[in-house]
């Protein structure tokens, strides 16, 4: 693997913006490390670290990284479908001068070409544990932490699909932005805090489902913001067509060497700083005003959560994020430029979906193996638990490590065939994708616990079982691959 990830790494077209990639892995990892810090475990079930010691709280307005992985996404997407555009015959990268016939073929080339990075090792890991926990239950087992495990492990799954979400609603969403700018972002920014006015001031029920999509799409709706160069950290490309300095050429690269650069420099901070000013100090008003909790993680038992459905508060702190990471582009380029670093970034982009998807796995497996061999367990947070948190965390790291070596080959998608989708291959599709989406939260919901007693969870009012929901998400690729299947090559600024 080494070598490969040396040979990958000195390939790096010099248009890459290898942030980006640093951004995507970096969100990833704080998220597994929060997970296994979060957890409280006892023989007797899984707590969460943040209610036995609220004070720590305040540590999620770092750690709730999720809206940087969402806004790299948009990023990425803007990129990717532009790609395809411009290699469709007499394609530009312009979304709305495309024909219907030719968006329906590219739209479908992309929904393959994205869904394949995200559902080939996730379909892996739900199947894998499918059978475990068909063969745990069917030996009477499923009590005690194997019950509580086999709850908690496709919980992470939600990410999955508000991903897949983001992905079907590149298209339209992109034509917005290319028309609007920042009138898109505004408009589902808008949209977001009325959903929270009719919800808590109204007392509208139900209403506030709506946020899974209005705040999450804001965004990432500043991914092709960034792509654009509208962020103004970056040269960015007023065309859209995916070129981004992320080697440190302008702006990460002796910048104040004269006082007209220096000059640049400064104003080029100024989105930035606006984003992340504006964001937490508008996090921290609605908190302190509004009917907001302080987590930004959902808690057990809150009768409010930032986290499901998201609030506008979360949008405030994703806005603090998001301007906080882009200020820090110009020396992470620097630092990215180095080659060790960059390979370093390299081979962990290569397996970060399969290190999260294994990496509650491990830190339940580590937790199990103690119980398993007597080792007590500590109260959460006493001076005894926290002495033993390095062990556990190197021991699930490790065991992380061997199931991303297991499993790591199903995260590289197979190669796009040598036709072009048909035209009119677009609404199926679309259909393929929210099949999966539906699939993939349904099964993020239900867990997979009590399969022989038919559990279920609702789905947007509707029962549905695990079984269902694998189902629904299996039959859904196959329909987004028989629609692109074909799919032209482009630029892949990875999911």
């Amino acid at each position: 693997m080494g070598s490969a990830v040396r040979v990958l790494a000195e390939a790096t077209p010099a248009t890459r913006d290898r942030y980006v990639d640093l951004l995507r892995v970096g969100s990833l990892a704080v998220v597994v490390l929060g997970h296994w810090m979060m957890a409280a475990v006892t023989p007797d079930g899984v707590g969460n670290l943040l209610a036995v010691v609220p004070a720590l709280q305040p540590l999620t307005w770092l750690l709730q990284v999720m809206p940087v992985f969402f806004f790299v996404g948009g990023f990425s997407h803007a990129l990717s479908y532009r790609s395809l555009l411009r290699k469709r015959p007499g394609g530009s990268a312009d979304s709305d001068t495309a024909t219907s016939a030719s968006a329906d073929s590219v739209y479908a080339a992309f929904l393959r070409a994205r869904l394949q990075r995200l559902l080939r090792p996730t379909m892996v890991f739900v199947l894998v544990w499918g059978v475990v926990a068909l063969l745990v239950q069917l030996l009477g087992g499923g009590g005690g932490l194997t019950g509580v495990t086999l709850r908690l492990v496709t919980q992470p799954l939600w990410f999955i699909g508000i991903y897949l979400a983001m992905v079907a609603f590149t298209p339209p969403l992109l034509r917005l932005h290319e028309r609007y700018g920042w009138g898109a972002f505004a408009g589902l920014a808008g949209a977001a805090a009325a959903v929270d006015v009719l919800r808590f001031a109204a007392g509208v029920p139900y209403v506030e489902f709506l946020n899974f999509a209005f705040v999450w799409l804001a965004v990432h709706q500043l991914g092709f913001l960034r792509a654009d160069g509208r962020l103004g950290t970056g040269t960015g490309s007023a065309s859209g067509t995916g070129s981004a300095s992320g080697t440190g050429s302008a702006s990460a690269s002796g910048a104040g060497s004269t006082p007209g650069t220096g000059l640049r420099a400064l104003r080029s901070l100024r989105v930035p700083a606006l984003l992340a000013g504006g964001g937490l100090i508008g996090a921290v008003v609605l908190v302190a005003a509004g009917p907001y909790p302080l987590s930004m993680v959902g808690m057990p038992g809150e009768k409010v959560s930032n986290m499901a459905p998201p609030t506008l508060a979360l949008l405030a702190h994703g806005l603090w994020l998001v301007g906080a990471v882009e200020l820090l582009r110009a020396p992470a380029a620097r630092l990215l430029a180095r080659p060790r670093a960059w390979r370093t970034v390299v081979a962990a982009n290569g397996v970060a979906m399969t290190a999260f998807l294994w990496h509650l796995t491990a830190m339940l497996g580590v937790y199990g193996a103690l119980l398993a061999l007597d080792v007590p367990l500590p109260e959460p947070a006493t001076a005894a638990w926290w002495a033993q948190t390095p062990l556990r965390l190197a021991a699930a790291a490790a065991l992380t490590a061997a199931l991303v070596a297991a499993f790591r080959t199903f995260e590289h998608p197979a190669p796009p065939s040598a036709t072009t989708p048909a035209p009119g291959s677009g609404p199926l599709a679309a259909l393929g994708a929210t099949l999966c989406l539906l699939g993939v939260l349904g099964l993020s919901m239900v867990g997979l616990g009590g399969l022989l007693e038919g559990r279920t969870a609702l789905l947007i009012a509707i029962p549905v079982s695990a079984p269902a929901a694998v189902a629904m998400t299996l039959g859904g690729w196959l329909l987004v691959e028989r629609a692109g299947r074909g799919a032209v090559r482009g630029s892949d600024q990875r999911p």
